[in-house]
């Protein structure tokens, strides 16, 4: 049984695995219970520790396996009953913290990474690759649960519980972002705004509570500069705050983020990336993230955490205002994708926008053109993330497989707009197994744990149920979430597009890092890993070297998916 890094409590009465007072229960878990004091006193729990360990186990013990629904926070919690010899297992509602799982019908062993897992000889001897899941990988970047690089690991679903006995397991869910969806929705601007400051201001004085320092990740966008101004406002000193920023121009939001902390008064620290930090990174990354992961950004957001360490211990983070608030441009191609006449025109117009030999026009173009109409949401994050479509990876795989992922929501409590529908699939999966993988994993690799104020739970509800108005409002993005940023910055710091976290690859792949291209897609490397047509990757290099761009991330995924079969040795 492993050991999370002590936040809370960090006496060694707190120590895990930890027992019960009866002895009955064992207890791990990884992450944080943020509102745990008050359900101590809510439930009248008499506790030796200050720690939310032994709240949690004491209320296991009080209520129940629905105990759950009562936690705030992020976490993976494992609770073995000696009595009836069986293990729970829960995971966080949104995903925020990872669990792994090997059950083969005898032998059930879980970790919150996978080389936890390959470090049983018992587990690695039956490994074998996944290939659904690397062509989930080209598709979008990253490998969705269930499913992980091995067919006989798997990721425990976010916001269910498990039960088992060592020769059963019964995964159910306890909390969905669909069920939380009501009947009617709150239009009312005045009531809206003052509801949502409400409840930001609650999910980050939560989240600021800690027995080690703590500061904010500040990247001069919407998100993080509301949770870092809220957390000022909540802070008694000058909170800490850092950023990264790139020597490019055009991706360097490091300004921003310093007129940011400016006006806010934080204590801010910058660190400009440059190439040759990606190239150290790059080595680090397949050992981080254990299967083959595409999110560029990961790069920025493991040197920003190891900056952070240097500070504090705990981090906040504005991850989960773009799903829940509609900030990403592919909500549009929801929106488009849906207009009956563009279904009835789509062809012929992406046929006369790849002709135009454009840079974003041809990217429009694959958008536009989609094959599988019951597959739009994930082809829209596809195109939108720069990786292959499914008319490109029934080309490139030697051996393509169907997808992974259920788009289809039924039984909801209202119908939803298609933009809604996007950003609801996004949250479940882009966010959950991409956004929250790539910090939980950059962060944790340098001992500093990352928390998610706009992903609290009562965030996440109120803003499903808001009306879309109140999201997307005459061209503007995250309407709502601006007004109530716009109380405590002004808006003139905010006047510009919307950059994202990410690093200059393109122009990198091409000078730099281009080696990368020639030691991973060379013929010999293709053809002896065996997944991919080297006829395809060599015309794909080729387009690229010649002035195509937009296909950078189909080159990166390449490289990270031919670097981990070779380190494997699959």
């Amino acid at each position: 049984m492993g050991h999370r890094p002590s936040i809370i409590d960090l006496s060694t009465a707190a120590n895990q695995p930890f027992y019960a007072a009866n002895q009955r229960y064992i207890l791990v878990f990884n992450g944080e219970i943020y509102n745990y004091r008050q359900l101590a006193q809510q439930y009248h729990l008499s506790c030796r520790t200050q720690s939310d360990t032994e709240v949690i186990v004491q209320l296991f013990a009080l209520l129940g396996i629905d105990f759950v629904q009562q936690l705030n926070g992020m976490f993976t919690i494992a609770i073995y009953d000696t009595h009836t010899q069986q293990l729970h297992l829960y995971r966080d509602r949104l995903g925020i913290k990872p669990l792994y799982y090997f059950f083969d019908g005898s032998t059930f062993v879980f970790a919150s990474e996978l080389k936890a897992l390959l470090a049983l000889p018992y587990i690695k001897e039956q490994l074998s690759v996944n290939h659904q899941a690397i062509t989930h990988f080209l598709y979008n970047g990253f490998i969705p649960a269930t499913q992980s690089i091995y067919n006989e690991i798997h990721k425990f679903p976010a916001g269910h519980y498990g039960i088992t006995n060592g020769q059963n397991l019964n995964i159910t869910p306890f909390w969905l972002p669909e069920n939380q969806l009501q009947s009617t929705v709150l239009s009312d601007e005045k009531i809206a705004k003052q509801q949502l400051n409400k409840l930001l201001l609650s999910a980050v004085e939560y989240r600021l509570i800690s027995d080690v320092p703590v500061g904010t990740f500040l990247s001069g966008g919407i998100d993080s500069s509301l949770v870092t101004a809220i957390a000022q406002k909540l802070h008694p000193k000058p909170i800490q705050t850092f950023s990264i920023g790139f020597k490019e121009n055009r991706f360097n939001e490091a300004p921003h983020a310093q007129a940011v902390a400016n006006h806010l008064g934080t204590h801010h620290h910058q660190f400009m990336l440059s190439h040759n930090d990606a190239i150290e990174q790059f080595d680090q990354l397949m050992s981080i993230y254990d299967e083959p992961f595409a999110d560029t950004s990961a790069i920025p957001t493991l040197l920003v955490s190891q900056m952070a360490r240097k500070h504090v211990t705990v981090a906040l983070a504005g991850d989960g205002g773009d799903e829940l608030f509609c900030g990403y441009g592919m909500y549009q191609w929801a929106r488009r994708l849906a207009n009956p006449m563009l279904k009835l025109l789509r062809q012929p117009i992406a046929q006369t926008l790849d002709l135009l030999g454009n840079n974003r026009y041809q990217r429009a173009a694959k958008v536009l053109n989609y094959t599988n109409p019951n597959r739009i949401k994930s082809h829209i994050l596809s195109q939108e993330g720069y990786f292959f479509s499914e008319e490109e990876l029934n080309k490139l795989l030697i051996a393509p497989q169907n997808m992974g992922i259920n788009e289809h929501f039924t039984n909801l409590a209202r119908p939803l707009l298609p933009i809604e529908e996007q950003a609801l699939f996004d949250l479940k999966h882009y966010l959950c197994d991409d956004l929250l993988v790539k910090v939980d994993r950059a962060s944790m690799f340098h001992a500093l744990e990352v928390r998610v104020p706009l992903l609290d739970y009562r965030v996440v509800a109120f803003a499903l149920n808001l009306d879309i108005s109140l999201k997307y409002r005459h061209q503007t993005s995250k309407y709502l979430l601006k007004q109530v940023l716009y109380d405590y910055l002004p808006p003139t710091l905010f006047d510009r597009p919307k950059q994202g976290f990410a690093i200059p690859l393109s122009d990198w792949l091409k000078t730099d890092l281009h080696y990368l291209i020639n030691q991973y897609l060379c013929a010999d490397v293709v053809q002896s890993v065996g997944l991919v047509h080297w006829d395809v990757v060599k015309q794909l290099k080729h387009d690229f070297e010649h002035g195509k761009d937009y296909l950078y991330n189909r080159i990166w995924a390449l490289i990270v998916l031919h670097k981990w079969m070779l380190l494997n040795k699959m």
